[in-house]
C-alpha cells in the first residue's frame, strides 16, 4: 500500500472583534471573540496552535467592511460580524515572541499598499519572527474600500491582476536583488559593504521606483507567498507566484478541478506542480461522539445570526441579499451582482449542483437557509461528527481532491480550535496523515512548508536573486500576451493583456 500523503493544518482567523466565520457566536457565554482587541487573545491563540503543531495562523484581512446588504454596513455592525477590524500586521511580532515555530501569514493588498512599504514591512517581520512570516497576496475588489482610500471606483478584475503581477516584480527586486548574500560584513572597518548593495531602478506600466531596499536580507528574504484567487486571472497569477493557495470550495469535486487547473498553471511556468500547496477552508464541529458534536452544532445554531450571515454573503459577492424574501427559493441564475470573490459564487453554484456529493444539494436554497449556512461556517465543508467521522472527511478530501492540508476555521471560539488540537490532531497523527512534530522545530515557515529556507529555484521570484534583476518586462509576454507556449486550457488562464486605465500608485 502506498504511503499516505502527509498534510499540514493552518488556523484561519481575522482580527475582527466579534465573530468571523460564524455570525452571532459572540453571544455565547463561552466565546472569547469580544477579546480579540487585546494582545492576550493572540498570544494564547499562537500558543495553542504551536501546541497542536499547526503550521501557520492565516490572518485574513480587508479594508472598510461589507456594506452591500441594504447598501449599508449597519447589518454587519449590529451582528458584530467581521467588523471592529484591527490591522493584523502589528499583531504578528507578539504572536511570534510567544512561540518558537508556528508561522503567521498576514493579508495585504497590492491594490493600495505601496510595494516599497510592503517589502520593508514584511522584511521587518521576517527578521523579528526569525523567518516565520507569510504574505497572503490579494487584490481589493470592494467599492467601499476604493472610496475610503481616495478612489472613485475599483480597478477592473483582470487588470487588478496585471497590477499585482508587476507589483510582485517590484517586491522581488527589493527582497532578492538589492542586497548580496555577503553584503553584511560586520568587520572592524565595515558593517555593510556598499558595493554589494544595489539601487533598484524600476520603470513599468503601473509602478516606478528608484532606491535600495532599506533592510538587509531577512532569513527567508521573500516571505512565504499565499494567494486565494481562482478566476482565470487568479489561477494564472498563482501559477507564477503562489507557493500556497487558500481555497474556498464547497465540494470535493470543485476542489479537485481548481487544484488540477492551478497545478497545470504552475507547470506552464516551469515549476514543479507539487511544490504549489493547497489549503481548502474547512469548518468542523468535532465531538468525542457523534451525539456530542450534534449537541455542539445545536448550541451554535441557537446563537447564529442569519441576517448577519446573509450580509456576509452579500459582501463577498457584491449581491444585495436584502431584496430577496427570506423564505422564497432561488438559485445561482437568480443572483446578479457586481464585483466580488469569484470562488464564493463558484462554491454556491457547486452547492446547488444536484450531481454533487452533498446530499442536501437538492434542497431548495432560500435566503434563510443560505444565511444559516453562512452563519455556521459558510459554503465550505462543515462536517459535524465524532473525531473519527471528521477525520474521515479530511482524509477523503486529501485522497480525492489532492489538497495538501486545510485552513481550519472555527464556529465556537476557542472551542473549535481546542477540539482540533486535543481531539482531531491525535487521530490524524495515528492515521499517518500529520506529523508528530514540526520537520524543522524553530525553523522558518518555508522550511516547514517546503523543506527549504529560500524560494525554490523553479519559482519565478528566483529569477530576481542577486545579482539578477529578473527578466525584462517585455520578455514576459509573447505578442499575443500569453507568455510561453502552453497547452490550450492553460492558455485560457494566462494573465490577460488589457489596455489599462491610468491609476495612481
Amino acid at each position: 500500500m502506498a504511503a499516505k500523503k502527509r498534510i499540514q493544518l493552518c488556523f484561519l482567523e481575522t482580527a475582527c472583534t466579534g465573530s468571523y466565520m460564524a455570525s452571532g457566536q459572540w453571544r455565547s457565554s463561552t466565546d472569547n471573540g469580544k477579546t480579540k482587541d487585546r494582545l492576550k487573545y493572540w498570544t494564547d491563540l499562537a500558543k495553542l496552535a504551536e501546541k497542536g503543531k499547526i503550521t501557520c495562523i492565516f490572518l485574513a484581512d480587508w479594508y472598510v467592511g461589507f456594506d452591500v446588504y441594504n447598501n449599508s454596513l449597519d447589518t454587519m455592525l449590529k451582528a458584530g460580524h467581521q467588523v471592529a477590524h484591527l490591522d493584523p500586521v502589528p499583531i504578528i511580532s507578539a504572536m511570534a515572541a510567544a512561540t518558537e515555530t508556528v508561522a503567521i501569514a498576514a493579508t495585504a493588498s497590492t491594490s493600495y499598499v505601496n510595494p516599497y512599504i510592503l517589502a520593508r514591512q514584511f522584511s521587518t517581520l521576517d527578521h523579528l519572527t526569525e523567518g516565520r512570516v507569510g504574505w497572503n497576496i490579494v487584490t481589493s475588489y470592494t467599492k467601499g474600500a476604493a472610496k475610503a482610500l481616495g478612489y472613485e471606483d475599483v480597478v477592473p478584475h483582470d487588470e487588478r491582476y496585471l497590477v499585482a503581477d508587476e507589483y510582485m516584480e517590484v517586491v522581488y527586486k527589493l527582497w532578492e536583488s538589492s542586497w548580496a548574500p555577503d553584503s553584511v560584513v560586520w568587520s572592524n572597518d565595515c558593517a555593510y559593504n556598499p558595493a554589494k548593495i544595489k539601487k533598484i531602478e524600476h520603470q513599468g506600466k503601473y509602478f516606478k521606483m528608484s532606491g535600495r531596499s532599506q533592510i538587509h536580507p531577512s532569513p527567508q528574504r521573500t516571505p512565504v507567498l499565499f494567494q486565494a484567487g481562482t478566476s482565470k486571472s487568479g489561477t494564472a497569477f498563482a501559477g507564477r507566484h503562489a507557493e500556497a493557495m487558500f481555497l474556498n470550495p464547497c465540494t470535493v469535486k470543485q476542489a479537485k478541478k481548481v487544484i488540477a487547473e492551478a497545478r497545470a498553471a504552475a507547470a506552464s511556468e516551469g515549476r514543479d506542480p507539487q511544490s504549489l500547496k493547497f489549503f481548502p477552508c474547512i469548518v468542523p464541529i468535532i465531538g468525542r461522539t457523534e451525539e456530542e458534536a450534534k449537541a455542539k452544532y445545536e448550541k451554535a445554531k441557537s446563537h447564529a445570526d442569519i441576517i448577519g450571515g446573509l450580509a456576509q454573503f452579500a459582501g463577498y459577492t457584491g449581491i444585495d441579499m436584502s431584496v430577496f424574501p427570506l423564505d422564497e427559493p432561488f438559485n445561482s441564475s437568480t443572483l446578479k451582482g457586481g464585483a466580488g470573490i469569484q470562488s464564493v459564487l463558484n462554491a454556491f453554484e457547486a452547492s446547488t449542483d444536484a450531481a454533487s456529493s452533498d446530499s442536501a444539494s437538492a434542497e431548495p436554497w432560500t435566503p434563510r437557509r443560505l444565511g444559516l449556512r453562512m452563519a455556521l461556517g459558510g459554503l465550505h465543508p462543515c462536517p459535524v461528527g465524532s473525531v473519527e467521522q471528521v477525520a474521515d472527511v479530511f482524509e477523503e478530501w486529501v485522497n480525492e481532491a489532492d489538497c495538501d492540508g486545510f485552513n481550519v476555521a472555527y464556529v465556537s471560539n476557542p472551542g473549535s480550535f481546542v477540539d482540533v488540537v486535543e481531539l482531531l490532531r491525535p487521530e490524524l497523527v495515528k492515521r499517518g496523515l500529520m506529523w508528530e512534530d514540526y520537520d524543522f522545530p524553530g525553523g522558518t515557515f518555508r522550511e516547514n512548508l517546503l523543506g527549504q529556507k529560500m524560494l525554490r529555484d523553479d519559482h519565478y521570484g528566483s529569477k530576481f536573486k542577486y545579482p539578477q534583476e529578473g527578466p525584462k518586462m517585455k520578455e514576459l509576454q509573447q505578442p499575443n500576451g500569453l507568455g510561453p507556449e502552453v497547452p490550450g486550457f492553460v492558455k485560457e488562464q494566462r494573465l490577460p493583456i488589457l489596455t489599462p486605465q491610468q491609476i495612481t500608485t
